[in-house]
């Protein structure tokens, strides 16, 4: 006679042939049909199930460098009581020198914006022919230096546009150093003034 296990474990064809009765073998099939489904329920329960993750809260780093409320976010120049967007200088050099050396005047330029404690973007100039005269500008990021030269005539021409906290009026001796004019005529506009916005 067979034990449960080796009737569980064999064939259905062949228990018929290792002693067991029609009975017995309807008996064991139905009883390792119930065994193998009650298996596999619990092997479904111990599936394994996706874990709902709990979302985490996303601190945002706070501003390194907050600005302040009382701090001018447009870079106007405050000077006495009058308010405005920058200095604008107008020069005139007559009786000058080196005004057809293009090495000579980029050299010049970026003195003027170290000297104007300014912030040089990037400078262009143009060597013109057969004079020989200059014309370019230095960018920055206060506004500008532009220049135009005439050697024929010992004339050149600046302007020095600056806003902020810069010191355009620092330009005037770089250049009389640079160029060494016989005369010089300083213009100044202050540009922007805030009195003159309600004109219109």
């Amino acid at each position: 006679m067979l034990s449960f296990a080796q009737v569980y474990n064999y064939p259905q064809e062949k228990l018929c042939h290792h002693g067991a009765s029609k009975w017995l073998t309807i008996l064991m099939v139905k009883e390792r049909e119930r065994i193998d489904m009650h298996v596999s329920v619990k092997r479904e329960d111990k599936t394994i199930r996706p874990v709902k993750l709990k979302p985490q809260k996303y601190n945002r780093p706070k501003q390194c460098c907050p600005i302040r409320d009382d701090e001018p976010k447009d870079h106007f120049v405050k000077r006495g009581d009058t308010e405005f967007a920058g200095t604008h200088l107008i020069l005139d050099l007559w009786g000058a020198k080196h005004l057809d050396d293009i090495d000579h005047m980029e050299k010049t330029m970026r003195e003027c914006v170290e000297k104007a404690q300014a912030t040089l973007l990037h400078i262009h100039l143009h060597h013109f022919t057969p004079a020989g005269g200059i014309s370019g500008v230095a960018v920055l990021a206060e506004s500008h230096i532009s220049v135009h030269t005439w050697p024929e005539r010992g004339f050149a021409a600046f302007d020095v546009f600056m806003c902020g906290t810069s010191k355009p009026e620092e330009v005037i001796a770089v250049l009389k150093q640079a160029f060494y004019p016989k005369s010089m005529k300083i213009t100044e506009n202050l540009r922007g003034v805030v009195a003159d916005e309600n004109i219109f």
